[in-house]
């Protein structure tokens, strides 16, 4: 994969990363709060598998890409991202899958607001540390110029 084509798919993981957010706030505005989880997850997932891209890498699973995330940017690579971001993509996981899967499970406007707020905070550090250290180390540190989606919930 040649850099643009990889700087392409790495913006199209984020855009996509960013409609589901943006769906996410939707649903959880209109009380719908156990899609809201889910699609919530799925923005957060996107924007990970965005991260893996700069590295090569990606994974088919949900599974796998936490493994990933987990070996090539906590312990193998000295980055901002720590045990607890891993946990926390864990502890979502979970509540996407009760969400999707556990008929008794109730999804409360709290936790999913808690939901949201935590996947923004975790696709805003994704979404600088691909900003610092590919796309304005590939068009060089003057011209900081990119396309890339913003991740910030519009009705806080």
């Amino acid at each position: 994969m040649t850099d643009e084509e990889m700087r392409e798919l790495v913006k199209l993981r984020l855009e996509s990363s960013r409609e589901l957010y943006n769906d996410a706030c939707n649903l959880y505005e209109q009380g719908s709060y156990k899609s809201a989880n889910n699609r919530a997850y799925y923005s957060m997932e996107k924007a990970l598998k965005a991260l893996l891209a700069i590295k090569g890498k990606d994974a088919n699973t949900h599974n796998g890409i936490l493994q990933l995330f987990n070996r090539y940017f906590i312990y193998e690579d000295n980055t901002e991202f720590n045990k607890a971001d891993y946990k926390l993509y864990a502890s979502i996981e979970l509540i996407r899958t009760a969400s999707d899967y556990d008929d008794f499970y109730i999804a409360s406007k709290r936790d999913t607001e808690d939901v949201l707020d935590q996947v923004e905070y975790l696709n805003e550090k994704v979404y600088n540390y691909i900003e610092e250290n590919f796309i304005n180390k590939q068009i060089g540190e003057n011209k900081k110029v990119h396309n890339l989606p913003d991740f910030e919930r519009e009705n806080k």
